[in-house]
């Protein structure tokens, strides 16, 4: 059993805490809201993620998961803390490390033993040897026996606990090779393949995977662009792509684009390290722009379709960037709702879970409670999240609903001849317009 502090309360720092105290470590979570951690202490989640309430409730009272906003109680004795705090992109797509730098002062300031100090977030390359130099010079001439380690994240929201527990590699960078041959310890009991390489390939190593993910979203969002204008079934194409082992079937979803706390945030970082440093990150600029150009898209069919959206009512299922969480960073929906409402249209939309989030920035859109109450008196029907709610909607009584019968599938989840065959009006992403 190892004492572990986990700076950040956040999806990856609670994920990664609550999960090491699973694995039978004693794990104390800190964060500096005040809010955050009271309501940890009273069992209420920060944020929606399938299973976590109760694996937390379960780690608290085996007494393995604690948490507080009190830096010294939290790092007392600690063998390892993790900074697991946000890093929001700056003017330039530059990485914020404010709060990395805060919380490698705090371990500067308190800590009088030997530890680990493990990089959870998603920092620019390089940001390892910086946080020992902020650790350094904030001791000055007291000395400190530790280490930094790059242990960069991969878990994806909806499905981070099964991310942490059956990982597919725990990438750990350090220059002491000893610090994370230690560290690798921890990751033991997962059984997974543990790579340990120096900082800056691990943490390089976490944004290259993103935005080759993010490149091949884009990719199909491309072709399935021509295959509406071409006559081709991109899924069918994404299917013909993926037997081929070399490609593989995953994230060639044709849709409304990527988003998300992690995708936007790190291949605009990416792109700023490179441009930082001359090199032209040509591919990673059009990743970018088609991205964008695919919400552009989803608005200019729905204008095609009813011939203005000028006080025209759209209705959106779904606010949250992907389904299982309720996180609506930089979702499609934001983006569409904003264009949409730009030209004129009156929106009503409906999330599973994100509906809290979305009301404090949606100020004039109409938030609903169901479905049918989205569809209600509407010109159109988009659908921005694939949550499986939808998938078994009562399209008669959404018809009836529904001022003009026509859908915008933007994640290709219904059966497009059905609802034609029903009299309705339906657009998918890469399907050809007939």
């Amino acid at each position: 059993m190892s004492k572990i502090c986990v700076i950040g309360t956040g999806y990856v720092g609670l994920v990664t805490g609550t999960c090491f105290a699973e694995l039978g470590n004693q794990v104390t979570c800190l964060d500096t809201d005040p809010a955050r951690i009271n309501g940890l202490l009273q069992g209420q989640m920060p944020i929606y993620e399938p299973g976590l309430e109760q694996l937390v409730e379960q780690n608290v009272q085996a007494k393995r998961l604690h948490f507080t906003q009190d830096y010294r109680s939290a790092l007392e004795g600690a063998e390892y803390a993790f900074i697991a705090v946000g890093t929001p992109s700056g003017v330039d797509g530059e990485a914020d490390l404010q709060y990395v730098k805060a919380a490698a002062e705090s371990i500067a300031d308190i800590v009088d033993f030997p530890i680990l100090v493990i990089n959870k977030s998603t920092v620019p390359v390089g940001t390892g040897d910086w946080v020992a130099d902020v650790i350094r010079r904030r001791r000055g001439d007291r000395s400190l026996e530790f280490s930094v380690v790059s242990n960069p994240e991969f878990l994806r929201e909806g499905s981070a606990i099964n991310d942490f527990m059956s990982p597919d590699r725990v990438v750990l960078g350090s220059e002491d090779r000893k610090a994370a041959t230690r560290l690798a310890e921890l990751y033991k009991p997962l059984r997974c393949t543990i790579m340990v390489t120096d900082l800056r390939t691990a943490e390089m190593i976490k944004y290259a995977s993103n935005a080759f993910l993010a490149t091949r979203i884009s990719f199909i969002n491309e072709i399935g662009n021509m295959c509406e204008d071409l006559g081709a079934d991109v899924r069918e194409v994404a299917q013909g792509m993926g037997l081929d082992k070399r490609i593989g079937p995953s994230f060639l979803d044709a849709g409304l684009g990527w988003g998300g706390s992690c995708f936007p945030k790190d291949v605009k970082a990416l792109e700023h390290m490179a441009v930082l440093h001359g090199t032209q990150p040509q591919l990673l600029q059009a990743v970018m722009e088609i991205n964008r150009n695919q919400r552009r898209r989803a608005v200019m069919k729905l204008r095609k379709a009813l011939g203005t959206l000028n006080e025209k009512t759209i209705g959106i299922l779904g606010i949250s960037f992907k389904p299982n969480t309720d996180d609506i960073r930089d979702s499609a929906a934001l983006e569409i709702i904003h264009l949409l409402i730009n030209e004129g249209a009156h929106i009503q939309a409906y999330d599973p879970q994100a509906m809290d989030n979305a009301s404090k920035v949606l100020k004039n859109v109409k938030l609903c409670e169901s479905p049918y109450e989205v569809a209600d008196s509407a010109d159109a029907l988009l659908l921005a999240t694939e949550w499986n709610e939808f998938k078994q909607i009562d399209f008669v009584k959404i018809k009836q609903l529904l001022r003009n019968p026509v859908i915008l599938d933007g994640r290709n989840l219904w059966d497009s001849e059905l609802l034609k065959s029903m009299g309705f009006t339906y657009m998918g992403i890469g399907r050809a317009i007939n």
